[in-house]
Protein backbone atom coordinates (compact mmCIF):
# COMPACT_ATOMS: atom_id res chain seq x y z
CA UNK A 1 0.00 0.00 0.00
CA UNK A 2 1.35 3.54 -1.27
CA UNK A 3 0.09 6.03 1.33
CA UNK A 4 3.18 8.88 1.84
CA UNK A 5 1.92 10.72 -1.16
CA UNK A 6 -1.86 10.27 -0.54
CA UNK A 7 -1.86 11.39 3.36
CA UNK A 8 0.89 13.99 2.95
CA UNK A 9 -1.45 16.76 1.40
CA UNK A 10 -4.57 16.13 3.35
CA UNK A 11 -2.71 15.54 7.11
CA UNK A 12 -2.73 19.33 7.73
CA UNK A 13 -3.17 20.15 11.19
CA UNK A 14 -6.15 22.47 12.01
CA UNK A 15 -5.39 26.42 12.34
CA UNK A 16 -6.22 26.26 16.72
CA UNK A 17 -4.31 24.36 19.12
CA UNK A 18 -2.02 21.25 18.31
CA UNK A 19 -2.34 17.44 19.90
CA UNK A 20 0.45 16.81 22.24
CA UNK A 21 3.05 13.74 22.73
CA UNK A 22 1.47 13.43 25.70
CA UNK A 23 -1.77 13.11 23.52
CA UNK A 24 -0.26 10.43 20.99
CA UNK A 25 1.47 8.50 23.55
CA UNK A 26 -2.54 7.96 24.77
CA UNK A 27 -3.82 7.26 21.44
CA UNK A 28 -0.83 5.06 20.82
CA UNK A 29 -1.40 3.19 24.16
CA UNK A 30 -4.59 2.45 23.87
CA UNK A 31 -4.96 1.93 20.04
CA UNK A 32 -1.81 -0.59 19.58
CA UNK A 33 0.02 -0.58 16.68
CA UNK A 34 -1.29 -3.78 14.34
CA UNK A 35 0.35 -3.78 10.74
CA UNK A 36 -2.14 -6.23 9.09
CA UNK A 37 -6.14 -5.30 9.13
CA UNK A 38 -7.88 -6.96 11.20
CA UNK A 39 -11.82 -6.67 12.61
CA UNK A 40 -12.52 -4.31 16.11
CA UNK A 41 -14.72 -5.34 18.74
CA UNK A 42 -17.74 -4.03 16.29
CA UNK A 43 -16.29 -5.85 13.26
CA UNK A 44 -15.15 -2.93 11.50
CA UNK A 45 -11.70 -3.74 9.49
CA UNK A 46 -9.05 -1.55 11.28
CA UNK A 47 -5.42 -1.19 10.61
CA UNK A 48 -2.49 0.40 11.91
CA UNK A 49 -3.11 2.66 15.15
CA UNK A 50 -6.85 2.22 14.98
CA UNK A 51 -7.73 3.51 11.30
CA UNK A 52 -10.37 2.71 9.67
CA UNK A 53 -12.33 3.48 6.17
CA UNK A 54 -13.32 2.12 2.96
CA UNK A 55 -9.97 1.01 2.04
CA UNK A 56 -9.28 -1.41 4.71
CA UNK A 57 -9.83 -4.41 4.00
CA UNK A 58 -9.06 -7.98 5.32
CA UNK A 59 -5.60 -9.17 4.58
CA UNK A 60 -4.17 -5.69 3.93
CA UNK A 61 -0.42 -4.68 5.14
CA UNK A 62 1.24 -1.22 5.74
CA UNK A 63 4.41 -0.58 7.44
CA UNK A 64 5.10 1.13 10.44
CA UNK A 65 5.80 4.80 8.70
CA UNK A 66 2.26 4.28 7.24
CA UNK A 67 0.74 3.78 10.05
CA UNK A 68 2.39 7.11 11.25
CA UNK A 69 1.10 8.98 8.50
CA UNK A 70 -2.43 7.59 8.95
CA UNK A 71 -2.43 7.89 12.75
CA UNK A 72 -1.64 12.14 12.04
CA UNK A 73 -4.31 11.98 9.31
CA UNK A 74 -6.86 10.52 11.55
CA UNK A 75 -5.59 12.65 14.64
CA UNK A 76 -5.42 16.12 12.34
CA UNK A 77 -9.53 15.05 12.12
CA UNK A 78 -10.27 14.41 15.27
CA UNK A 79 -8.17 17.37 16.65
CA UNK A 80 -10.30 19.36 13.75
CA UNK A 81 -13.84 18.02 15.09
CA UNK A 82 -12.82 19.07 18.72
CA UNK A 83 -11.97 23.09 17.33
CA UNK A 84 -15.28 23.15 15.58
CA UNK A 85 -17.47 21.65 18.34
CA UNK A 86 -15.59 23.23 21.64
CA UNK A 87 -16.71 27.14 22.52
CA UNK A 88 -14.35 28.00 25.39
CA UNK A 89 -11.22 27.76 26.07
CA UNK A 90 -9.51 24.42 26.83
CA UNK A 91 -6.34 23.35 28.75
CA UNK A 92 -3.63 21.57 26.76
CA UNK A 93 -5.02 18.07 28.55
CA UNK A 94 -8.55 19.17 28.11
CA UNK A 95 -8.02 19.13 24.79
CA UNK A 96 -5.46 16.03 24.33
CA UNK A 97 -8.63 14.11 25.81
CA UNK A 98 -11.34 14.72 23.96
CA UNK A 99 -9.28 14.46 20.71
CA UNK A 100 -8.68 10.80 22.08
CA UNK A 101 -12.30 10.88 22.58
CA UNK A 102 -13.31 11.31 18.62
CA UNK A 103 -10.18 9.63 17.36
CA UNK A 104 -11.72 6.81 19.15
CA UNK A 105 -15.96 7.10 19.16
CA UNK A 106 -16.07 9.84 16.08
CA UNK A 107 -16.87 13.41 15.93
CA UNK A 108 -20.93 12.54 15.77
CA UNK A 109 -20.56 10.86 19.68
CA UNK A 110 -18.97 13.79 20.53
CA UNK A 111 -21.24 16.32 18.90
CA UNK A 112 -24.49 14.89 20.79
CA UNK A 113 -22.70 13.98 24.26
CA UNK A 114 -23.47 15.70 27.29
CA UNK A 115 -19.72 15.52 27.76
CA UNK A 116 -19.60 18.46 24.75
CA UNK A 117 -22.43 20.28 26.27
CA UNK A 118 -21.09 20.18 30.27
CA UNK A 119 -17.57 21.74 28.01
CA UNK A 120 -19.16 24.22 26.15
CA UNK A 121 -20.75 25.21 29.80
CA UNK A 122 -17.44 25.63 31.55
CA UNK A 123 -18.63 22.56 34.06
CA UNK A 124 -15.34 20.95 33.88
CA UNK A 125 -15.86 18.49 36.21
CA UNK A 126 -18.98 17.39 35.56
CA UNK A 127 -17.15 17.10 32.10
CA UNK A 128 -14.66 14.77 33.54
CA UNK A 129 -17.41 12.46 34.98
CA UNK A 130 -19.03 12.08 31.84
CA UNK A 131 -16.10 10.00 30.18
CA UNK A 132 -17.16 7.20 32.18
CA UNK A 133 -20.63 6.81 30.68
CA UNK A 134 -18.92 5.37 26.76
CA UNK A 135 -17.84 2.43 27.91
CA UNK A 136 -19.86 0.17 26.56
CA UNK A 137 -19.92 -1.91 23.23
CA UNK A 138 -23.05 -4.77 22.67
CA UNK A 139 -24.48 -3.08 25.74
CA UNK A 140 -21.69 -4.37 28.10
CA UNK A 141 -18.70 -2.57 29.77
CA UNK A 142 -15.89 -3.41 27.91
CA UNK A 143 -12.61 -2.92 30.32
CA UNK A 144 -10.32 -1.52 27.39
CA UNK A 145 -13.03 1.35 26.93
CA UNK A 146 -13.36 1.62 30.87
CA UNK A 147 -9.18 1.61 30.93
CA UNK A 148 -9.35 4.29 28.46
CA UNK A 149 -11.71 7.13 29.41
CA UNK A 150 -10.10 6.94 32.88
CA UNK A 151 -6.95 8.03 31.20
CA UNK A 152 -8.76 10.29 28.95
CA UNK A 153 -9.94 11.57 32.52
CA UNK A 154 -7.09 11.50 34.18
CA UNK A 155 -5.71 13.80 31.23
CA UNK A 156 -8.78 16.05 30.87
CA UNK A 157 -8.19 16.98 35.02
CA UNK A 158 -4.60 17.61 34.10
Amino acid sequence: MHLQGELTATSKRPAGRSYSAAGYELTRRFEGLRLTAYQDIGGVWTIGYGHTGPEVVGGMTITEAEAELLLGHDVARAAACVESEVAVALSQGQFDALVDFVFNLGCGALRGSTLLRRVNAGEFALAAAEFSRWVYAGGAVVPGLLTRRLGERELFEC
